[in-house]
């Protein structure tokens, strides 16, 4: 595993194919970035991280932020996610899990005994110039994208 960014450190420059739109490069653009991490579509805690980003996308947009979740989960599996719950956010796949590692949220985690890899819940907050602003890590989803709405807002 590579070292985990921190806030204040530059943000990890990677492009992957993203839903809408045929590719996002995180760390990089024309405005500020929220990008946050989770681990699979249509399952209870990330589709409600993903609706309450999506019921925030217009605060987000005022204040200069783009807002991009990341998982491995494959392009196909991430238009229908979005269909099916209605999501305003752009979704990016990361299959080989480039960005996991870059990002430091591809982690050895426990469930009932069992030790296995997976997508710690992260969230990174990005300024246009590439400097992590914040960064939250093992995430709990409720009144989390509220937080993140805060904390671009200071």
């Amino acid at each position: 595993m590579t070292t985990r960014p921190e806030k204040g450190n530059s943000a990890p420059q990677i492009t992957l194919p993203a839903i809408p739109g045929d590719e996002v490069t995180l760390g990089r653009g024309q405005r500020g970035q929220v990008v946050f991490f989770y681990p699979k579509d249509n399952t209870p805690g990330c589709t409600n991280e993903a609706k309450d980003f999506t019921a925030l996308k217009a605060e987000f947009d005022a204040l200069g932020y783009d807002i991009i979740g990341v998982s491995k989960d494959s392009l196909k599996a991430h238009g229908n996610f979005i269909t099916k719950q209605e999501l305003g956010v752009t979704l990016a796949s990361d299959p080989d899990g480039d960005a996991c590692e870059a990002f430091g949220v591809w982690v050895e985690k426990k469930m009932y005994g069992k030790t296995y890899m997976g997508i710690e819940r992260s969230t990174f907050l990005i300024s246009v110039s590439g400097k992590l602003e914040e960064v939250w890590r093992k995430v709990r989803v409720k009144g989390h994208a509220q937080a993140v709405l805060e904390a671009a807002r200071g």
